[in-house]
């Protein structure tokens, strides 16, 4: 066994933690925010947990429901757990914890409400100028999401989303005004969350209602709003380095590590497209290119995708810093997969591993294969690579002394730090870790609290009762000593 007294994880390495804005801030309609795709999710508990896509088929009847809703029970997004009013005395336990950056995200509509106005809402602004500014007096850096699931609900409405160009220009609107803003206080920025997301639930990642399209026509309509995606990204890279000299921008894409079933040629090579296709989203926003293979199956699928002159120019030279991604499982693809037992999780699904364990949400846990996702990375792309998003859901007990003893999530979090460590050792540049839901949050996928996944716990429950109190948990004091020791402590 090596010897790993001391850490060989790099000085300065960015230990902290990850949250979202819309699964966090709560004050949904406060100091002039407007609504957003997220205040239109639902908490469906007679539907199974496990069902993601029921969780988020929103149709054009829910979003009128949800406009003439004021209900925060069960639209559990519009409460979150107080973030907006709390984020000091989190901060603290943050602080306490010796993060040296926290991932946040800023609500697009706090500081343009429908997104089409003209001049900015100070309110936002100076909410997240003094939570900025709160991060820096205890020396956590912020890592700022720009697109984290929150678009304005009026472009979903009346832009139909993403699939109209003007959003492109709406957006990078928004990101000029909070990149002047905060030029002095963040250097680490995220263009979009998960961009590939957006075929999985293509409502909350792109504002767009599936039922008002016929069947035929979205799959193009969704690849058209992902190139507007891209270019706004590109846009948001190139603005971001011109007016914050210095500073850092990442894309984010969902990790999603496939393996084959076998060594049978067939299911290794179907294995081989499903890891490019998981590429191709981080490919575009590294290479500044599309991938071959998607230009020919848009013409062999007969999609034709609108492209604005001087668009490939943009994707080709604001290429992103260093690349995010969130990684919480792996799969196994099958010739025969039909016959096979599948699992699921972040809203994929694949063939079962039967050397790996699951849990209760029918996530598939697998350590190893982030040591695997960290080197077939770092090969392909020759950047600095950052895991923003990894973690456990899982239901806590309060013990009746008070203590919670989340010894599984301790595990959780020791072999999938271990995976990176060994990585780092095999040449990998990493530059930090931020584990999802570092303080108990509403869930993205189903809108419970009872799928927890914070060193925090928060005194709230599905029905939305509860003091919103804070408590430390075991898994706490656990990190704050990876942390201090810079990873040695693992062992």
């Amino acid at each position: 066994m090596k010897n790993r007294s001391n850490s060989i994880f790099p000085e300065g390495f960015l230990w902290g933690g990850a949250t979202a804005a819309n699964q966090c801030e709560g004050a949904w309609n406060v100091d002039g925010k407007g609504m957003s795709v997220a205040d239109c999710s639902t908490y469906k508990p007679k539907t199974d947990p496990k069902d993601y896509k029921a969780q988020h088929i929103i149709t054009d009847e829910d979003i009128k429901k949800a406009m003439e809703s004021e209900d925060t029970h069960l639209y559990g997004k519009r409460h979150g757990i107080d973030f907006y009013h709390r984020y000091r005395e989190d901060l603290d336990l943050f602080a306490e914890m010796g993060f040296k950056t926290l991932r946040v995200s800023i609500a697009w509509t706090r500081i343009f409400p429908n997104g089409i106005e003209d001049e900015p809402n100070e309110k936002g602004l100076k909410y997240y100028e003094d939570m900025f500014t709160y991060m820096k007096e205890k020396n956590i850096e912020p890592l700022v999401t720009l697109a984290h699931y929150e678009m304005p609900l009026y472009l979903c409405n009346n832009y139909d989303g993403w699939y109209q160009r003007p959003v492109v220009d709406m957006f990078v609107k928004f990101c000029k005004v909070v990149f002047k803003r905060y030029k002095n206080l963040v250097k680490y920025w995220l263009t979009f969350n998960e961009i590939d997301s957006i075929f999985r639930h293509p409502f909350t990642t792109a504002g767009i209602v599936t039922d008002r399209y016929p069947e035929y026509k979205l799959e193009e309509i969704v690849y058209q709003s992902l190139h507007h995606q891209f270019i706004a990204s590109s846009l948001a890279t190139k603005y971001c380095h011109e007016i914050i000299p210095g500073s850092q921008v990442g894309c984010m894409v969902t990790r999603i590590l496939t393996y084959p079933e076998n060594c049978h040629p067939d299911n290794c090579l179907l294995a081989l497209k499903d890891n490019r296709e998981n590429y191709f989203y981080s490919d575009v926003q590294v290479f500044g290119e599309y991938p071959r293979f998607i230009k020919k199956g848009w013409e062999e699928k007969g999609i034709n995708i609108k492209f604005q002159q001087g668009d490939e120019e943009i994707l080709k030279q604001h290429t992103v810093d260093f690349v995010s991604f969130s990684y919480y499982m792996s799969l196994v693809s099958s010739i025969d997969a039909e016959k096979k037992e599948k699992v699921s999780g972040n809203l994929s699904s694949g063939v079962k591993n039967p050397y790996l364990d699951v849990t209760e949400w029918n996530w598939q846990i697998d350590p190893k294969g982030l040591h695997y996702s960290l080197i077939d990375m770092y090969d392909r792309y020759r950047k600095p690579l950052f895991i923003v998003e990894n973690g456990l859901g899982n239901k806590d007990r309060i013990e009746e002394d008070g203590t919670i003893i989340d010894d599984y999530r301790i595990d959780y979090f020791k072999s999938h730090i271990g995976a990176i460590r060994d990585a780092i050792e095999d040449g990998v540049e990493v530059m930090g870790y931020t584990p999802w839901g570092c303080i108990d949050l509403v869930s993205m996928s189903t809108c419970q609290m009872s799928k927890r996944y914070g060193f925090i716990y928060v005194d709230l429950d599905d029905d939305e009762n509860g003091t919103y109190d804070r408590k430390r948990k075991k898994s706490f004091y656990w990190y704050k000593k990876v942390i201090e020791t810079n990873g040695a402590a693992l062992d």
